[in-house]
């Protein structure tokens, strides 16, 4: 039926009517603790039309064509450019930074992050990623640099020098920084930490990750790269990293460096990274004084270094360039306290002494009227060892701790790092007599040290000392298991009133027995009473 004028004014008007009165509505409903949960037909209708359209902008994607309402027409071939338009202009920006990016390789939607609810994860979306970036760096030395993207605002949060070098008051608005000394792999470690607090370290980035933590002032990242260092410490590295804690004024590193040069000297020594050393470290190893080794291993290791400079500089490895390289160097090591057959094998025949000074040496050694020497003539304190007894006292009897191939084994924990240099063992208990004796060490069935000696008892209950080769560095609260294979004739003391946990120093020793003892030992009686250690 047709709509008269009169009508049509009359809906017009009761509908301005409604929107008039409205707010009073809404505000009535919200008073009344009946209708919490129902707002007006018309204001629900109005609310589903807003997500409709919210829907439509949010996800243009995912909007079929194919819709049809029985109020509406068809989507139009303008509406559905638009459609095409907005999808484009959403997915274009993801995709490009997704090539750009290098280490952070998410594939984003456009609404990325929605899926993503914590701050943390959305920073960490945010590294090494391009999307938003304000800054980029080229890191690394010409011809080998990476170019880096990055966000102001968290690099400033995360480093008062990236604060200072964006936001201070002598900011630069350079929008491309040049760093040439550090390297491309330690810069994306930072950088990862900073945005996510994650630290990935390994052995061939942790000295170059340490400098760039010092440069950019995040002490966090460099004490983790410090406790990396730390326990991959071992006497191959240890030159190497007391020279880079030096360097970045790292005591603790340093102390630790110095237990393991000191206690395991000669393998610290005969490493290649000592050779890898600057002359001003290798001078400060030359003047200790607790290095546990003999003067001929400090003397082959000075020379060793001297070969390695004189490569590093371009020269022939001739004696008139070792000398030279190692300057007043050679005048740390001790060469009058080796033994004469030690010098005259060694030294003496190695073209770097002067006639003059081989024959001082052999004077000093062998005249009564001793010529000056320029060489310290001092012998080394070396290391004092301690040894942890586990037995309260020691007994004989007859037909008791025989040997004929079995083992005598114990495990044993300590409560800090120490170094054990080997065992003390009961001997004879009918007189002088010789053992052969086979002694080991062993972490979770890996064997670290073993060595076959002899030694000979005289009779009384005394221990007697079997060394391993090199001191073996011993780990904090792990069970380690010592194990001594003798045979000999004679019967031989024995232990008794064994403890389970002793006090040695600073050290605190545990005791357990060992599934590999065949021959009677355990924690209250039988062999292996002393440990030898040093820490």
């Amino acid at each position: 039926m047709p709509t008269t004028p009169d009508c049509l004014y009359g809906r017009i008007m009761k509908f301005l009517t409604f929107f008039l009165l409205l707010p009073e509505t809404l505000k009535r409903t919200r008073k009344s603790g009946k209708q919490l949960n129902k707002l007006p037909v018309c204001y629900e209708i109005v609310t589903l039309s807003l997500r409709k359209k919210m829907a439509a902008e949010l996800y243009p994607a995912s909007i079929n064509t194919n819709l049809t309402n029985s109020n509406s027409t068809a989507v139009t071939a303008a509406s559905k450019k638009t459609i095409v338009q907005v999808t484009q202009t959403v997915t274009t920006p993801t995709t490009t930074a997704t090539q750009q990016n290098i280490n952070n390789n998410n594939v984003e939607t456009a609404h990325w992050q929605s899926t993503h609810p914590t701050l943390r994860e959305r920073n960490a979306l945010m590294f090494n990623n391009e999307l938003m970036a304000d800054v980029h760096f080229v890191v690394g030395p010409p011809g080998a640099s990476q170019k880096v993207p990055g966000h102001k605002y968290v690099l400033a949060v995360g480093s008062s020098v990236f604060g200072a070098m964006f936001y201070g008051d002598l900011a630069e608005g350079d929008s491309e920084i040049h760093i040439p000394d550090v390297e491309p792999a330690a810069f994306l470690i930072l950088l990862k930490y900073m945005y996510s607090d994650e630290i990935e370290l390994d052995a061939d980035t942790v000295l170059a990750t340490l400098y760039a933590a010092k440069k950019y002032i995040v002490p966090a990242l460099a004490k983790a790269c410090v406790t990396f260092l730390e326990m991959s410490l071992e006497a191959k590295n240890a030159c190497v990293l007391l020279s880079q804690s030096r360097l970045f004024e790292e005591p603790e590193l340093t102390q630790r460096c110095w237990e393991v040069i000191d206690a395991q000297a000669e393998l610290a020594l005969r490493s290649e990274g000592f050779c890898e050393i600057d002359l001003q470290t290798v001078e400060i190893i030359l003047k200790r004084e607790t290095l546990n080794t003999r003067e001929a291993v400090v003397f082959q290791a000075a020379l060793d270094w001297a070969v390695a400079e004189c490569k590093r500089q371009g020269l022939g490895p001739i004696s008139r360039n070792k000398r030279a390289v190692l300057g007043k160097a050679l005048y740390l090591v001790r060469i009058p306290t080796m033994t004469l057959e030690e010098f005259a094998n060694g030294a003496a025949q190695s073209d770097v002494l002067t006639l003059e000074e081989t024959h001082d040496v052999f004077l000093w050694y062998t005249a009564a009227n001793k010529p000056k020497l320029e060489f310290p003539m001092q012998k080394r304190k070396g290391l004092t060892p301690q040894c942890c007894h586990r037995f309260q006292s020691s007994a004989y009897r007859s037909n008791q701790w025989r040997y004929r191939g079995r083992c005598d084994s114990i495990q044993f924990a300590v409560d800090k790092r120490i170094f054990i240099a080997g065992l003390g063992l009961y001997g004879s208990s009918g007189g002088k007599a010789e053992y052969s004796v086979k002694i080991e060490l062993k972490c979770q069935g890996v064997t670290l040290a073993q060595n076959l000696t002899k030694f000979v008892s005289d009779g009384s209950s005394n221990t007697f000392s079997v060394w391993f080769e090199h001191p073996v560095q011993v780990e904090q609260d792990t069970f380690y298991t010592v194990s001594a294979v003798l045979d000999g004739n004679e019967l031989s003391y024995f232990g008794q009133e064994g403890m389970t946990e002793v006090q040695c120093g600073k050290v605190t020793f545990q005791f357990q027995c060992s599934s590999d003892s065949t021959n009677g030992t355990g924690v209250q009686g039988g062999q292996i009473p002393e440990l030898v250690f040093y820490a």
